[in-house]
C-alpha cells in the first residue's frame, strides 16, 4: 500500500451509459456462418464520422515519451456475476459481483448483460443525467468508468492544440455537486478516467501531458471525490519513467495490440512497473485496430486490422492470467463495433474472456 495517503482509495467500479450515435459501416461477410470475417476497409481516413462522444482517438500506447508538459501543474503540496439480467436490484450491486469488470467503450445500458459487465463513457454525460445513468448501470449489476471532461480532446485543448488544465478543471467542475458516494461505495462507479494517451505528443499540440500534471489532475479529482478511483490510459512504465510519486493517481492502463510484442512479457512488465509505483493496472484489447492481419478484417484505421476470434482469446487470456489486473476494457463498441460484436465467433470469444474475468481474483485498482 502506498504510504502518506491523504485520501482513501476505493477500487474501480463500472459505469453508466447514454444513448450514443453508433456509426454504421459496410460489412462484407463471406457466405456461410456468422463467424466468417471480412469488413469493408476504411479509406485513408475513417470511412464514417466519429461518434458524438468519443473518449479519444484510436489508442496507441507508448512506453516512453518526453517529460515536458503543456501546462505547469499545480504544486502537489499546495492542493489542500451472477447474470445481471436475472438478479434483483437489491442483490446486484456491482460491489458484490465476482471477479473484475469485463467491458467495452461506449456501450449503452441496454447493451450490458452477463457477458458485457461494464462500459466507459465520456461525451454527453452531464450533471443532470449522470445519476440516472449510474442507476441504470447499477440495475444491471454492471460497472462504469466515467470520463468527466467530455469525450473529444478538443474540449480540453488550447488554440494550439496543447492541453489546457484550466479547461479540464472547468469540465470536471460541472459535477462537483453530484453525490457520487453511493455508487462509489457499492462498486458501480469504477473510477474517474482523467485523460486519454497523455504520452502522445502529436495528439497534444506537440507536447505531452507530463506525469506531474497527471498527478495534479488526480489530486484535483480527489479533492472533489476523495473515494473515487483515478485512472489514466497510459502504460505504467511511462508513468514510472518520471520521478513522480503518485499519491493521488490510482491506476495506469495497458491496452494491448498485436504490434506491441509478446502479450505475456508486456503485461508482466507493466504489472511490475505499476507495483513499483504503487499503482493499479487496468488491461484490455484494441480489438478493432490491434489485430495482426490474420483475421482479414479491416480495422477502423487505414492499414490496421481487427482481431480475429482466436486473437481475442489468446491475447485476452494472457492479460487475464495476470492476477494484478483490476479491470478489462475493450476498444471499442462504437464505430463498426456493434456489427463486429454480433458475429458468432466474436461473441463466443468475448464470452470466454468474460467468464475468465469473473473467475479472476477481485483486485483493487487502488493500491
Amino acid at each position: 500500500m502506498r504510504t502518506g495517503m491523504i485520501y482513501h482509495k476505493n477500487r474501480l467500479a463500472g459505469w453508466a451509459t447514454l444513448q450514443l450515435m453508433t456509426v454504421s459501416l459496410l460489412l462484407t461477410v463471406a457466405a456461410g456462418c456468422g463467424g466468417s470475417e471480412g469488413l469493408s476497409p476504411p479509406g485513408e481516413s475513417p470511412v464514417a464520422a466519429a461518434p458524438a462522444d468519443p473518449v479519444g482517438s484510436a489508442p496507441t500506447d507508448s512506453a516512453a515519451g518526453p517529460l515536458d508538459s503543456t501546462v505547469t501543474p499545480t504544486d502537489s503540496s499546495a492542493l489542500p456475476p451472477t447474470d445481471p439480467g436475472t438478479v434483483s436490484t437489491a442483490t446486484s450491486a456491482s460491489g458484490t459481483q465476482p471477479g473484475i469488470v469485463f467491458g467495452s467503450y461506449y456501450m449503452d445500458v441496454s447493451d450490458l448483460n452477463s457477458v458485457h459487465t461494464g462500459t466507459l463513457r465520456g461525451g454527453g454525460v452531464t450533471a443532470d443525467n449522470v445519476l440516472s445513468l449510474l442507476s441504470g448501470v447499477k440495475a444491471k449489476g454492471a460497472r462504469i468508468v466515467l470520463k468527466l471532461c467530455m469525450g473529444e480532446d478538443k474540449y480540453v485543448q488550447n488554440s494550439d492544440g496543447t492541453f489546457s488544465f484550466t479547461k479540464w478543471k472547468d469540465l470536471v467542475d460541472r459535477f462537483k455537486n453530484v453525490n457520487f458516494g453511493p455508487y462509489i461505495s457499492d462498486g458501480t462507479l469504477l473510477g474517474h478516467f482523467l485523460i486519454d494517451e497523455p504520452q502522445r505528443a502529436a495528439k497534444w499540440g506537440g507536447k505531452v501531458i507530463s506525469q506531474a500534471t497527471i498527478e495534479a489532475m488526480a489530486k484535483y479529482s480527489k479533492q472533489l471525490w476523495p473515494g473515487m478511483t483515478t485512472v489514466v490510459r497510459v502504460v505504467p512504465s511511462w508513468l514510472a519513467s518520471a520521478p513522480v510519486t503518485y499519491t493521488y493517481l490510482d491506476a495506469g492502463w495497458l491496452q494491448y495490440a498485436s504490434g506491441k510484442g509478446d502479450a505475456s512479457t508486456m503485461v508482466a512488465s507493466e504489472a511490475a512497473a505499476a507495483k513499483n509505483k504503487g499503482l493499479g493496472l487496468v488491461v484490455g484489447l484494441n480489438i478493432l485496430d490491434g489485430g495482426n492481419g490474420s483475421s482479414g478484417v479491416k480495422g477502423w484505421t487505414s492499414g490496421k486490422y481487427a482481431m480475429s476470434a482466436s486473437e481475442i482469446r489468446n491475447y485476452g487470456s494472457t492479460l487475464l492470467n495476470q492476477s494484478y489486473a483490476c479491470g478489462f476494457y475493450n476498444w471499442t463498441y462504437n464505430y463498426f463495433g456493434p456489427t463486429y460484436y454480433d458475429r458468432s465467433d466474436i461473441k463466443s470469444a468475448l464470452s470466454d474472456l468474460s467468464t475468465k474475468a469473473k473467475a479472476h481474483v477481485r483486485t483493487s485498482c487502488s493500491q
